[in-house]
């Protein structure tokens, strides 16, 4: 069949996205992304050993990032974003300000990082009180909390779920529910759920709903901040990061609350 008249396929702008070896969630990262867009994903080498501070390390050396981007540009990316946010948030500040730097310095091309555009996202929202959701271990946690607390937001409360393996597996139904925890003690501006490999698409109109507060995710913000560099805005009703109009949290419509609880 003859289909030169359709003129196609539509040019597309690339995203090249560098996630960790075990990273599971591609296509929760592709609902995020216009038509127009393109996701272009690498992994970094596996390494035997399980999510915690040393994973967190290993999977952000500096040499693994460069690696990745450079594989990335055979693509030509307009921009690269780093998508692990214990790999981000683990050397502080200054860590992942040097993260960006060295995956520029690869590639050429503007990057982003999950933690770096955390804060981003919060500067943009005005957030300076947050409740954290981790699915880490205690000591991962602490150190997301001493990470944001280094730009001066306040956390008013973080609840974690301890594991170290199969996150992209957590339900929505315990999403949800850890994340009425965190929120309980009250004074949040925002509610953040850590880690890439946590599923929360489906799940933060909801919460946006029933907390009354923004709610970010790590996806979320990644793809928000690597789409904003291209001028160009995520997809994600009902989400008040990407929609001003979600921003007065008004009931949510009941075919958007089934299927997750």
């Amino acid at each position: 069949m003859d289909v030169s008249f359709l003129g196609g396929p539509r040019p597309q702008r690339g995203v090249g996205v560098v996630a960790p070896f075990d990273f599971a969630l591609d296509r929760e990262l592709w609902r995020w992304v216009p038509d127009e867009v393109s996701l272009h994903l690498t992994r970094t080498p596996y390494v035997p050993v399980e999510v915690s501070l040393d994973l967190a390390r290993l999977v952000s050396e500096h040499e693994t990032l460069g690696e990745a981007v450079r594989a990335l540009t055979a693509v030509e990316p307009e921009v690269v974003a780093y998508a692990c946010t214990s790999g981000s948030f683990v050397g502080g500040i200054a860590g992942e300000r040097a993260m960006g730097e060295a995956m520029v310095r690869a590639g050429a091309v503007p990057a982003v990082t999950t933690s770096g555009a955390l804060l981003e996202a919060l500067a943009e929202l005005g957030v300076r009180r947050v409740a954290l959701l981790t699915p880490y271990t205690e000591s991962v946690t602490r150190a997301l909390r001493d990470y944001v607390a280094e730009a001066r937001v306040r956390v008013t409360g973080c609840v974690y779920m301890g594991l170290t393996r199969y996150i992209w597996r957590v339900p929505y139904r315990d999403v949800a529910a850890m994340a009425h925890r965190a929120a309980r003690a009250g004074g949040a501006d925002a509610l953040f759920i850590s880690c890439t490999n946590l599923p929360t698409y489906d799940v933060i109109p909801q919460l946006e709903a029933e907390l009354r507060i923004p709610v970010l995710s790590a996806n979320q913000v990644t793809i928000w901040a690597a789409l904003r560099r291209l001028g160009t805005r995520a997809v994600g009703p009902y989400q008040a990061l990407l929609d001003d109009a979600a921003r007065g949290w008004p009931a949510l419509p009941e075919e958007q609350q089934e299927g997750w609880t």
